[in-house]
């Protein structure tokens, strides 16, 4: 079988790129087809893949002003020359699920989220600094955006969600159902902790939609230790309105981060993510999860099992429940074999049937 991957722009390693590496890893002999690739930006061993770009990447300066470029990124996906290939897998979250394949191939799409910039434009902007004129003619740009997104739904064979709130997003947007794929956690490199501290965790990039300010202000108000592991162009403000018993302790190594995890009290997730990878991790070191009921957390957290869910989103629901949180009414072991359905095997295993299922009956010649 012969199979392309397709992924978005290769300019950083956050969470798409780690379920990249591990789709690689899974399938080594697929080349890597993305809009704009930044090496420098990646781990050394991705550096030797193959990986294949669009016109873009031959355009001045288009790595660093790549956002300008976002009414190109449509043509950038669609110009990709796909003959040849039995399979196309893409990842994506913006613009990749957009390429055009021969009739004969099967196009699998594995969805991080509809694009939420397009279809969620009022939530992802509040908060951020936008010029005025800027901000302007981004609803015509949108506009055009979601007209182009559900078109180009409809050359996907097959979609897989990672989580049930993209399977809804799916079915809301594009008007198609999916299968459920969660993504990978490295959960089994994770040791199960002894959560010998009394302190709360935060692990996050501290940006508004995070709404780290939810755990700042409830921890805060009830004099409860938190600890803040992660930074980002929230940091000053959140730190200005924290109490004195708010922590922040910016970028750690990753063993410090793994002892957090081990240690805390608790692990509080107080956004609405498509999944949200840090609150299994805590789990897999068998700490309880106090997060907030909706998005990816509805598909991780167990009300009463692996942790507690609150709602509405505000710090006075998040407060109740910190208020009467008590870490012995958790078995950490529980949690822990919990996690473990989210490992990186699980999820090579569950991707591997998906894509064999999908190899076209007769080769392309």
């Amino acid at each position: 079988m012969r199979l392309a991957i397709v992924t978005e722009d290769l300019t950083q390693y956050g969470g798409a790129e780690r379920v990249l590496e591990v789709l690689h890893e899974t399938f080594p002999d697929a080349p890597v087809y993305t809009s704009l690739y930044d090496p420098t930006a990646l781990p050394p061993p991705l550096r030797h893949w193959d990986i294949r770009t669009s016109f873009l990447q031959r355009l001045p300066l288009s790595r660093r002003y790549h956002r300008a470029l976002l009414l190109l990124y449509p043509l950038a996906y669609e110009s990709f020359d796909l003959s040849g290939f039995d399979v196309v897998l893409s990842i994506s979250s913006r613009f990749a699920h957009g390429v055009i394949t021969p009739p004969a191939t099967v196009h699998v799409d594995y969805c991080l989220s509809p694009m939420r910039f397009a279809w969620n434009y009022r939530e992802y902007v509040a908060g951020e600094s936008i010029r005025p004129w800027f901000r302007a003619v981004l609803p015509a740009a949108m506009h055009y955006l979601r007209l182009w997104d559900v078109a180009a739904s409809q050359r996907v064979d097959r979609f897989i969600g990672i989580s049930s709130a993209v399977q809804a997003r799916i079915k809301k947007y594009y008007r198609r159902d999916s299968d459920l794929v969660f993504p990978p956690v490295e959960t089994e490199q994770i040791p199960l902790g002894g959560g010998r501290g009394e302190n709360f965790l935060v692990v996050s990039r501290l940006i508004p939609y995070k709404r780290v300010d939810l755990a700042v202000a409830a921890c805060s108000q009830l004099r409860l230790p938190l600890t803040v592991i992660g930074a980002g162009r929230h940091s000053d403000e959140l730190a200005s309105g924290a109490g004195p018993t708010v922590k922040f302790l910016g970028h750690v190594s990753d063993a410090a981060r793994t002892e957090a995890l081990g240690d805390c009290k608790a692990f509080i997730f107080p956004g609405e993510e498509d999944f949200g990878i840090a609150p299994v991790e805590a789990m897999a070191a068998g700490r309880p999860v106090v997060a907030y009921a909706g998005g990816g957390a509805l598909d991780t957290v167990i009300e009463s099992q692996t942790g507690q869910l609150f709602s509405p989103q505000t710090v006075e629901a998040l407060a109740d429940k910190l208020g009467r949180f008590d870490a012995a009414d958790f078995d950490p072991a529980v949690i822990r074999r919990h996690a473990l359905r989210f490992s990186r095997g699980a999820f090579q295993e569950q991707m591997e049937a998906q894509v064999n299922s999908a190899e076209p009956q007769v080769p392309i010649s």
